[in-house]
């Protein structure tokens, strides 16, 4: 949920990154860190599992407007992705605004997509949000692996997979050469801002 900080005239969002162990939620976050630095706040702070990390920093975007008179301060996250992290995931989604769902093109990754949005359903089911209401974007990752000869899915495959219910946009991505990252994000910005907007019956 949005925070408010009248005296900074600042209302604070937070958006998650979350999918599957090592689909590049990391990589989009330390892409975005890399190229908006102008925009960010402070450093970035990451938490450190074991083959896993969650990596989190505030971000100023710029030509977005104001509400009300106030800038808006996003928080992006990244949730440890592997199964043994489980709480961990949880935790990190509670307050969320906007979600970016990061699938792996992989083949071999196809259950571990559809598990993981899965988990992401029934941990915001228990802060009482829906998946079908909150601001949630998807991004296919590691399209260029094909190139390597490694065998990916089709779009049409994760979008059936992944996306026939929820009918979220969706972006392929090369997150490693920052490819379909800024698309992601700008989305999922506008979406969490609407949605705060809307929520807060605010511009009426």
């Amino acid at each position: 949920m949005a925070i408010f900080n009248l005296q900074k005239r600042e209302i604070e969002c937070k958006i998650v990154y979350y999918g599957p162990g090592r689909c590049g939620k990391t990589t989009n976050l330390e892409y975005i860190f890399k190229s908006f630095k102008k925009q960010i706040s402070g450093d970035m702070v990451s938490i450190d599992t074991e083959g896993d990390r969650t990596l989190f920093f505030d971000f100023l975007p710029m030509g977005l407007g104001q509400i009300k008179g106030c800038d808006v301060r996003m928080q992006l996250y990244t949730v440890p992705g592997q199964v043994k992290y489980s709480s961990t995931r949880k935790l990190v989604l509670r307050g969320v605004d906007g979600v970016v769902f990061v699938a792996d093109s992989l083949e071999i990754r196809r259950n571990k997509n559809m598990l993981a949005l899965k988990d992401l359903e029934q941990n915001l089911k228990e802060y009482n949000m829906s998946i079908f209401k909150i601001p949630l974007v998807l991004q296919y990752n590691k399209r260029d692996l094909a190139e390597q000869g490694l065998p990916i899915m089709p779009i049409e495959m994760l979008e059936h997979d992944l996306n026939r219910q929820l009918k979220a946009p969706s972006f392929p991505a090369v997150a490693f050469t920052g490819e379909g990252v800024g698309t992601t994000l700008k989305e999922c910005l506008k979406l969490t801002l609407k949605h705060l907007q809307k929520s807060l019956q605010w511009g009426q």
